[in-house]
């Protein structure tokens, strides 16, 4: 079955992105994990990697095209034969709402990861008429990956909501209209359910021509029936457990072992709605079992994320601080403090103390405790013995500009420059980020440094 290649949404007010280059030709063989273009946003240079094996076909754009979030530009099918045949031209994914609606700007459901159709929207944070600044956090989605929160991306008033809290949205769905000026009447409404398979049409006997209308999923989410015990039921093909980081976090918190929901067949991914279930499953039996731990254990896979930023916005920060303050300040400082704050947007770590541990290639230079809540030129020693939650190589000093590191204990930050570019690499397993977290980690990270003044004051 061929696999979609999306343009993902590497911002939360991204709309669409432009292929800066594709480093596979159609008809190569495709492993998961390869590079298989380069995306530019209004941020960052960005790899996209392949989320399947095969073989890459039908490549339906080219470099130096912008493309809507959400629109396919590629597929990688089982055989090679598909390469050869003429892609059809392509059309624009965002779903415009229909009736009359204010003018503005439109907010679609993001494409958070390649393989994601729909987004769940877990709870506005805004209501309808509310005035908003474009770093504001508007509402918070949840794939099968994550939750996280998304920005408004543009300052106004939120003149329309589209689509209400609880109910899963195709990506390129538009949910919200942010306009420049405040409404006579802003509009509250759900997204079209889907129609039933079969339903005749309430408009007419014969349907018009033209394209399908994108089904979406109704406000109202039903209740998953738990099927019977069934000693067959299991997680996915390696062992794992697919469940949102949040239902993770409260099923920690409560208690709740959602591997018996696994064995009850509930399908996975999990999320929080899942977890009412337990009410129906009753009390756990005390002489459970417990799984053997296998013999052997692989090691992690390890995985890659590079991005590009320009420099300027760094060089322009130090540069004041030293005419205007009279302050020597390092770009590595400013580094320390801006991975430490994205690490902890990233992956909801607010409460927790992170230390980062400095150094080049090759060599440890120190380890800070909460640098993102220190003095930005006086960042406070660690001498304890907590791991690093993450390490930061500088490669500027050197002609080397990128390395795939070795990941052994913390995912690895490297910062390297050509030119007036930072060259930003990641390199982590699936032990410390998902896929989503680590994309959001690097481009908050990249957005820093793109405007430190911002983030500082």
């Amino acid at each position: 079955m061929p696999h979609e290649v999306i343009m993902p949404a590497l911002g939360m007010a991204q709309d669409t992105g432009l292929i800066v280059s594709w480093l596979r030709q159609p008809g190569d063989a495709i492993k998961t994990g390869d590079a298989l273009m380069e995306v530019e946003t209004d941020k960052a240079v960005m790899e996209v990697e392949a989320q399947a094996d095969g073989f890459l076909t039908s490549v339906t754009a080219a470099a130096g095209d912008h493309v809507p979030v959400g629109q396919v530009v590629a597929l990688i099918t089982d055989t090679a034969e598909a390469s050869a045949a003429t892609p059809q031209q392509p059309t624009a994914s965002i779903v415009e709402p229909e009736g009359d609606l204010p003018e503005g700007k439109n907010i679609i459901m993001p494409a958070l990861g390649m393989a994601q159709d729909t987004g769940l929207i877990v709870a506005w944070r805004k209501k309808a008429g509310d005035p908003v600044a474009a770093t504001d956090v508007l509402f918070e989605v949840e794939t099968d990956k994550s939750v996280m929160e998304v920005e408004a991306g543009h300052d106004g008033y939120l003149a329309a909501v589209l689509a209400d809290a609880q109910q899963a949205v195709p990506v390129g769905s538009v949910i919200a209209i942010i306009s420049t000026d405040k409404p006579a009447k802003a509009i509250t409404r759900s997204a079209a359910p889907a129609p039933a398979e079969g339903a005749p049409s309430s408009k007419s006997e014969t349907p018009e021509p033209g394209p399908a209308p994108l089904a979406t999923v109704s406000a109202s989410t039903p209740t998953r029936t738990v099927p019977p015990l069934s000693a067959t039921s299991h997680a996915d093909a390696n062992g794992r457990i697919l469940a949102s980081p949040k239902t993770r976090r409260l099923a920690l918190e409560q208690g709740l072992d959602l591997a018996r929901l696994v064995t009850h067949g509930v399908p996975q991914p999990f999320h929080v709605a899942d977890l009412e279930t337990f009410r129906t499953l009753g009390a756990e039996p005390a002489s459970a079992p417990q799984s053997p731990a296998p013999a052997t254990s692989k090691p992690p896979v390890p995985l890659h994320i590079a991005a590009r930023m320009a420099a300027n916005g760094c060089d322009g920060f130090i540069a004041w601080m030293a005419d205007d303050g009279n302050i020597d300040l390092q770009p590595q400082l400013l580094w320390l403090r801006f991975a430490t704050a994205a690490l902890r947007q990233a992956t909801a770590r607010e409460n927790d103390q992170l230390v980062i541990e400095t150094g080049t290639l090759g060599n440890t230079d120190g380890r800070f405790r909460d640098p993102d809540r220190s003095r930005l030129s006086q960042p406070d020693a660690d001498n304890g013995d907590q791991p690093p939650s993450l390490v930061i190589r500088d490669l500027t000093g050197s002609p080397v500009i990128s390395v795939t590191a070795s990941i052994a204990h913390a995912p690895v930050l490297s910062i390297g420059r050509e030119q007036d570019t930072y060259v930003i690499s990641l390199d982590y397993h699936a032990g410390h980020f998902d896929e989503d977290q680590a994309i959001d980690f690097v481009t908050g990270f990249a957005e820093r440094l793109g405007d430190p003044l911002h983030y500082l004051v």
